[in-house]
């Protein structure tokens, strides 16, 4: 697999990955002036990212030609420890990259909205719902990121499946991942040493075991963890663990990219994975071949519910309230996210870009699907909770998974800190 920065909802637990870029001295970089910007990341130094790139400065420079702007590619484990730096000392980059979610919600107040400025760009680019908070939007999307399931057709045919039909309820998912298992291979592919699995999983099965009242409530903020669905989410969880239907030693197994390792070689059947530039469809194509990998709806757990893809504003660029020119800043925004850029970016990264107009129809079977469903895709459960949160919730799936703690012990820490916000 192709070593790639991961431009995805992952940053919220802090992983580490090789190839990340290197840190500048943030006295030497860590502002522009009147005739420069200066840009925060963690992908600009990637091979893969220089047509991307390129697109959007030349956009740029039909605008304000007389701007220079510098890229800076922060370490990737490091990347918000060195911006909230940056933000305590009211000094740092003009534009910056941000994961849609908890972690731009919670440095709002360092950031200028951006509705006045893109207002032209809010019918091109989906995903803007992550990038905001109480009415107001802080970035402009470039990807969307979402979490379907992803299986190998050549497991199913080994273990007399039809893979043209997977299960369409939990009960049948079972049934057929213990034909799987007979045929030398494990139900899901799973790295939870960062306790990232447990994000994925929510997301994944949370359309199929929440009803869609206690869906939209979640998402609006009005989650009950008392509720028996949800209680359901972490009791599935746990019980893939005690069925053995996922890979061995998930919890010493890192998500990235062993545990994708482990459903390329054909280990495992299933993995909840990504649209972003890594643990995507682009990537298993590599190894899979496009003919080999299916994506599948989440089965059904609760009766009269309808599976739907989780996804949401993937990363996208805001901009620093101490920036020199608001309004040239979030011209540069505009072009980082304009449409001949992101074309650029969905065709070497494989990345779903925001704007949905992009045609993805050479790309296989796999990134079809994915697109099609985006229409009557919802918002993810995970990205709703803040980063404080989802790091609880990481610590204590791996809990779940070894059986030290108990579903009603989980969903009460949650909920606590979800209340404590």
């Amino acid at each position: 697999m192709r070593q790639r920065a991961m431009w995805s909802a992952v940053l919220v637990v802090g992983l580490a990955l090789a190839g990340c870029g290197s840190a500048s001295d943030s006295g030497k970089s860590s502002g522009g002036s009147d005739d420069k910007l200066v840009v925060w990341d963690w992908k600009s130094g990637e091979p893969f990212a220089k047509s991307y790139l390129d697109k959007a400065k030349a956009d740029f420079n039909k605008k304000h030609a007389n701007v220079t702007v510098e890229f800076v590619a922060q370490p990737f484990d490091q990347y918000y420890t060195l911006l909230g730096a940056a933000i305590q000392s009211g000094k740092g980059p003009d534009v910056m990259l941000f994961n849609g979610g908890g972690q731009i919600r919670d440095r709002v107040d360092a950031l200028v909205p951006l509705d006045d400025y893109v207002a032209e760009d809010k019918q091109r680019l989906a995903g803007w719902e992550a990038f905001a908070k109480d009415g107001k939007t802080y970035a402009a999307p470039v990807t969307l990121q979402g979490y379907p399931i992803y299986y190998n057709k050549a497991v199913y045919q080994k273990a007399n499946l039809d893979p043209a039909s997977p299960a369409t309820t939990w009960d049948k998912f079972v049934a057929d991942c213990a034909a799987i298992a007979k045929a030398g291979s494990k139900c899901f592919a799973l790295g939870n040493k960062e306790g990232v699995g447990i994000q994925f999983w929510l997301s994944s099965m949370g359309s199929t075991t929440l009803t869609a009242a206690e869906y939209d409530a979640w998402i609006a903020g009005k989650r009950d963890w008392n509720s028996a669905n949800v209680k359901r989410v972490f009791q599935l969880w746990k019980e893939t663990g005690e069925k053995k239907m996922n890979s061995d030693g998930a919890n010493s197994t890192a998500m990235f990219n062993d545990s994708f390792a482990l459903f390329q070689s054909g280990k495992a059947a299933h993995v909840m994975g990504l649209m972003s530039d890594v643990g995507h469809w682009q990537d298993f194509n590599e190894f899979l071949t496009p003919e080999k990998l299916g994506v599948m709806k989440a089965p059904v757990v609760t009766a009269g519910t309808t599976p739907s893809l989780p996804y949401d504003g993937g990363i996208g660029y805001a901009v620093a309230k101490w920036t020199k020119d608001p309004k040239v800043a979030a011209d540069l925004v505009r072009s980082l996210s304009s449409a001949d850029a992101l074309k650029a970016f969905y065709a070497d990264a494989g990345a779903i870009a925001a704007d949905t107009t992009i045609d993805v129809s050479q790309g296989g079977p796999a990134v079809s699907t994915i697109v099609s469903e985006l229409k009557s895709g919802k918002p993810a459960l995970h990205v709703a909770l803040s980063s404080k949160t989802l790091d609880l919730m990481g610590r204590l799936s791996q809990q779940l998974l070894s059986g030290s703690i108990t579903v009603d012990e989980v969903v009460k820490q949650l909920a606590a800190s979800d209340q404590a916000g």
